[in-house]
């Protein structure tokens, strides 16, 4: 495929829109060029404190707003914006509140992955440019609302996939392009990252301080309400709110393994398997049921005709890596591997993190190393002065590609979920599927990491999900209406996620 230049992406992305839907005109701002951009950042969590601390360091900006459903949570993220800016920002529960406010130029979103398109189309509807974290949609059709909300108001949407503004990414990615390391077709991403039990499945409180009607939003109330014991952060690993590894640390590396490879479409097929594996080993008792039920060993394979990426999950031990090539390239036999392998016919080009690259030979040899970062609200503040899509690094449209990479993975295993077969079954079945990769080798890599981490694949079995084939421009799965079923989700109607077509 010819590498797009983003000028060209955005003008394609435009077009793409659909009958019936145009550009809302730009009004120009009202503000001197000596105002301050004024910022709401909805989420006080964890990742909330990267968003806040982005945009204190920013001279062009003040933060006027801090939106959580935790009052405990956004009191608390108030006392430490004031400190450090001189003034308090407003507290508020309901984001609403702070969209209606039209001093609000940004809104930067830091929510649970359930909220973050609803968050994105509200604010762009109201007027305000987004950033809006990975992935950026919690559903397919989600991330097609996201980006026609974009055209439709002609608003800045930044998605938070930061090695977009890595300039050691970008120095690697335009290696590969240049052909560095020979012809390249092929990439593997990794997710080798120890992710602990969660606690075992029940019924617990919300915090007292938490609206829990305002946290749910667009997700249904399950019963019981709160099946974890950590309610923050822990929902990343239920898939009613969250997307396991694979949609949590996964939109970072299949945005970069599609970027090397020139990829701006969505894969033709996709097959996953895996499971949420080890626990009961760990605790030494059988009877122990985690309250994740998102997969810790998740591999899902993406078919693109000409081109084919490889992603891998871990969530075990990941110590002392049997991986011997691997190993080799990450220059290290244990401990967490997350990065992107692409493999050329010259040679390999492997991202260890997020501003350090290096380019092997076929001996692995280094030839080249990339190193450097940049700052990735830097560049969406950038775009939003400007009013020029074109300069946002990672548009929407691109975090929607790499989130449903993500999505697709996810929905192959979930309806093959109760699919469990030997590793016999397994290695039969993989071996048929067209592929640039060596499936059988990956799995059976899989397969020992398992051993070492005591599950006893007899007992506890994988789980392969159907070969699912995609229109990648209907968006829609050609041969199987339960895997269409979940480009969906069923909404709470107070919060009902518009299609795109009702943005």
């Amino acid at each position: 495929m010819t590498q797009l230049t983003r000028r060209g992406f955005v003008q394609s992305s435009l077009a793409a829109v659909g009958a019936g839907v145009f550009a809302a005109p730009h009004i120009a701002r009202a503000k001197s060029p000596n105002d301050k951009l004024a910022v709401a950042v909805v989420g006080a969590g964890g990742r909330g404190s990267s968003h806040v601390s982005a945009f204190l360091n920013d001279q062009r900006t003040e933060i006027t707003y801090i939106v959580d459903a935790d009052e405990k949570n956004g009191q608390s993220k108030c006392d430490s914006v004031e400190k450090k800016q001189g003034f308090r920002p407003k507290f508020v529960r309901d984001m609403r509140e702070a969209f209606d406010d039209k001093s609000v130029d940004i809104v930067s979103t830091a929510t649970p992955n359930h909220w973050h398109a609803l968050c994105g189309i509200w604010a762009m509807q109201a007027g305000k440019d987004a950033y809006v974290e990975k992935p950026v949609c919690q559903t397919i059709q989600e991330g097609r609302a996201l980006i026609t909300a974009a055209r439709k108001y002609n608003k800045m949407c930044q998605v938070g996939t930061q090695c977009r503004s890595s300039k050691a990414v970008m120095a690697a990615v335009d290696f590969i392009n240049e052909g560095g390391v020979g012809d390249v077709k092929f990439a593997r991403g990794l997710c080798y990252k120890r992710r602990k039990s969660i606690g075992a499945l029940g019924d617990y409180k919300v915090p007292e301080s938490c609206d829990f009607s305002l946290w749910s939003g667009p997700a249904t109330y399950t019963d019981p309400k709160v099946t974890r014991p950590k309610f923050h952060y822990d929902w990343h690993w239920q898939r009613h709110y969250g997307n396991g590894d694979l949609g949590n640390q996964g939109p970072h590396q299949t945005d970069i393994a599609r970027w090397g490879l020139g990829l701006d479409r969505h894969p033709n097929k996709i097959v996953s398997y895996g499971g949420r594996l080890g626990y009961k080993a760990e605790r030494n008792d059988p009877n122990y049921v985690d309250a994740g039920d998102t997969p810790n060993t998740i591999v899902s394979l993406y078919d693109y005709g000409d081109k084919f990426i490889t992603f891998e999950t871990r969530g075990l031990s990941v110590d002392k890596s049997q991986d011997e090539e691997l190993n080799k390239l990450f220059q290290s036999d244990s401990g967490n591997k997350i990065g992107v392998v692409w493999y050329g016919s010259d040679g390999y080009v492997v991202q260890l993190s997020y501003n350090h690259c290096i380019a092997y030979n076929k001996d692995f040899e280094v030839i080249k190393e990339f190193k450097g970062g940049d700052d990735h609200f830097t560049n969406f503040v950038d775009a939003c002065v400007s009013r020029n899509m074109e300069d946002l690094n990672a548009d929407v449209e691109v975090g929607h590609l790499s989130a449903a990479m993500s999505h697709l993975g996810n929905i192959s295993y979930y309806v093959g979920e109760e699919n469990k077969v030997s590793v016999d079954s397994l290695r039969s079945e993989l071996s048929r599927i067209e592929s640039l990769d060596d499936n059988v080798a990956t799995l059976d890599r899989t397969v020992k990491h398992l051993e070492d981490n005591g599950v006893d694949l007899e007992k506890y079995p994988l789980a392969l999900g159907p070969y699912l084939e995609f229109d990648p421009k209907q968006e829609v799965f050609k041969n199987n209406e339960a895997a269409n079923e979940q480009l969906r989700r069923e909404y709470r109607s107070e919060f009902t996620c518009p299609t795109a077509e009702n943005v």
